[in-house]
């Protein structure tokens, strides 16, 4: 997506929390592949991750402000939009009263995305302790009906690129399955089994349905807002921290 009025390409910028080296760097890999001619993909760091604070609502509460910070740095580095991390959409909601720039949610992403391309969801996610997290991200965007099924891989997130080929196997029989009940998507709610260790590619091609996943569909999305010049509503999300006066 080529930025014609400006003649330079549309820059997005990935916010990426703290991991293990080697984690970190599958996870930023994976978000750079959606470069491409028209779309730059950056990284921006932010100090706050659930791989080690882990996914307690009130623990995530405390990432937040990382993430505004790390939005905020992304629209001074001069980023066109500007994308977190994980299907948890952390900060998205007040991001979008802090910068100028689209910030988009990976899970909003998915959700919207998938409504287009089939009429029920197959969800799949880490353990069985972080669904009630994936049932209220589901929930708040009124499409808890179109879920036709919820899998678990059985492994915590830190413990997944220890049992990497159990994660892929018991993914891909998890998603045969909901297939079977009637999935017309799947959508992995968690970006650590698919994208980062299971290519979607290589997965609608064994599933036969399309697989709608938290780092490359809000990447593009994020894109695709700047192309149309389109940003979020100051009606429904107003600019937070305005100086009286100014």
């Amino acid at each position: 997506m080529w930025d014609a009025a400006s003649g330079r390409k549309i820059r997005v910028a990935f916010v990426v929390g703290e991991y293990p080296p080697e984690e970190r760097k599958r996870r930023e890999d994976a978000a750079l592949a959606y470069s491409s001619a028209e779309v730059e993909v950056g990284i921006v760091s932010v100090k706050a991750t659930p791989y080690f604070i882990g996914n307690a609502p009130d623990l995530l509460g405390v990432a937040v402000p990382p993430f505004l910070d790390a939005f905020r740095e992304a629209e001074r580095q001069g980023y066109d939009a500007v994308v977190p991390l994980g299907t948890l959409d952390l900060g998205v909601d007040a991001g979008r009263s802090v910068v100028d720039i689209p910030v988009v949610g990976p899970s909003e992403s998915m959700l919207h995305i998938a409504s287009m391309l089939g009429r029920r969801f197959g969800v799949i996610m880490y353990d069985d302790t972080v669904v009630p997290l994936g049932y209220r991200m589901v929930e708040r965007f009124h499409m808890i009906d179109k879920v036709i099924g919820w899998r678990t891989c059985g492994f915590e997130l830190p413990d997944i690129i220890a049992n990497r080929d159990q994660v892929v196997s018991r993914f891909v029989d998890n998603a045969r399955e909901l297939v079977r009940l009637g999935a017309d998507v799947i959508l992995p709610m968690g970006i650590t089994q698919c994208p980062v260790h299971i290519k979607p590619d290589w997965l609608m091609k064994e599933l036969g349905v399309p697989v709608v996943e938290g780092i490359g569909a809000p990447i593009r999305l994020a894109a695709m807002l700047v192309s149309l010049k389109l940003n979020y509503s100051r009606a429904f999300w107003p600019k937070s921290g305005l100086v009286k006066g100014k």
